[in-house]
């Protein structure tokens, strides 16, 4: 994952393409018996302590069977391909409950648990209770069965659990950002440069609450050899309704093009398709991920059902400066900063593994 200039393409494990992992399956970590049965033991232990989870920390919960693979696992996503998929857990077997707490657990493992929302959820769910496309402005992209384009997330890492998927499509589709990079290095060179320089992403069409319309950032870091991308199209066009943005150029249009051009071709891609049980890790600055829309079971107990955390990771990863989401508060307090939502009791295991119902109608 080094470059020797900024115009170099990037090498490594991190640049790849979905045809090329399709069928050799390195990237699926299937855990054994040991991994399995300690994670379910000191699970069960988490929902019988039932802990808060805004200050639970790692320490009061060790996984010291576990912890040669979740330093692989911290490996693969930043010095490797930027993901990993985790196979091999029962929850046919399991409560909700506990399967929350084994995914939480792994959480705490390889980083802080981030707020989600205004109501600081450290667990949030994907799962589709509003018929709404995403067409429709007020549509939650976690909420809907419609298909997502690729982005970037607020995080240094997202990891999704699937507790029930769907009845068909819903795959969890990754891309490398190194290789559209490399791509867009190959054919345009002359518009790879633009990468490396701020844009204007859309704050408020990510969060209503947000404090400002807009914020910054490069779409591309090279820093020290390491490459790091943060993207997502949708927000950089919407900001262009705000008449206060800096209109952007042609060869900027051109180059958003192209990267989304790159992005959607066959083969980019790698399709996931999640079987319960599965937890995918992803690196927010190697890959950028997306969903393929689905097909619901109509009974509500059945229906496709992931669990979402995002992490703040201490992996001293170098970053030109005001990269990504950075006007995103960050840091371990987050997790402790919840003034005014205690009632809401969404900080036990026991009721964060259940969705808001009232969310995305």
């Amino acid at each position: 994952m080094t470059v020797t200039t900024d115009l170099s393409p990037v090498t490594g494990p991190a640049a790849w393409r979905g045809d090329q992992l399709q069928n050799e399956k390195t990237w699926i970590y299937q855990l054994n018996d040991a991994e399995i049965a300690e994670l379910e033991a000191v699970g069960r232990q988490f929902v019988e302590d039932d802990p808060d989870l805004r200050t639970v920390t790692k320490a009061d919960y060790p996984l010291p069977v576990c912890a040669p693979a979740i330093e692989q696992w911290a490996y693969d996503m930043d010095r490797g391909r930027g993901f990993v998929l985790i196979r091999g857990l029962k929850t046919e077997l399991y409560s909700d409950a506990l399967s929350g707490a084994i995914f939480y657990l792994t959480g705490l493992h390889l980083g802080v648990p981030m707020k989600q929302n205004e109501l600081a959820d450290l667990i949030d769910h994907v799962i589709a209770t509003s018929t709404k496309t995403m067409d429709d402005p007020s549509a939650l992209s976690s909420r809907v069965a419609d298909k997502l384009v690729f982005h970037s997330d607020s995080s240094d890492a997202v990891a999704l659990f699937c507790l029930r998927p769907a009845k068909e499509g819903g795959a969890s589709s990754l891309v490398s950002g190194a290789q559209i990079y490399n791509e867009i290095l190959s054919r345009r060179p002359d518009l790879a440069p633009l990468l490396h320089e701020p844009f204007y992403f859309d704050w408020y069409k990510q969060d209503h609450d947000a404090p400002e319309k807009t914020y910054t950032s490069p779409i591309v870091s090279i820093k020290d050899g390491v490459f790091s991308m943060y993207a997502g199209s949708t927000y950089i066009f919407t900001a262009q309704d705000y008449p206060e943005t800096p209109r952007l150029t042609d060869a900027q249009i051109e180059v958003i093009r192209l990267f989304d051009e790159i992005t959607y071709e066959p083969g980019m891609a790698l399709d996931m398709d999640f079987q319960p049980g599965d937890i995918q890790w992803v690196s927010n600055y190697a890959a950028l991920h997306s969903r393929t829309a689905f097909i619901d079971y109509p009974q509500y107990g059945r229906k496709r059902h992931l669990l979402r955390l995002w992490l703040k990771r201490n992996s001293d990863r170098p970053l030109v400066d005001k990269f990504g989401k950075h006007v995103v508060k960050a840091r371990e307090e987050d997790r402790e900063d919840t003034s005014g939502v205690e009632d809401l009791g969404q900080f036990s295991v026991k009721t964060a593994v259940v969705p808001r119902m009232d969310w995305g109608l």
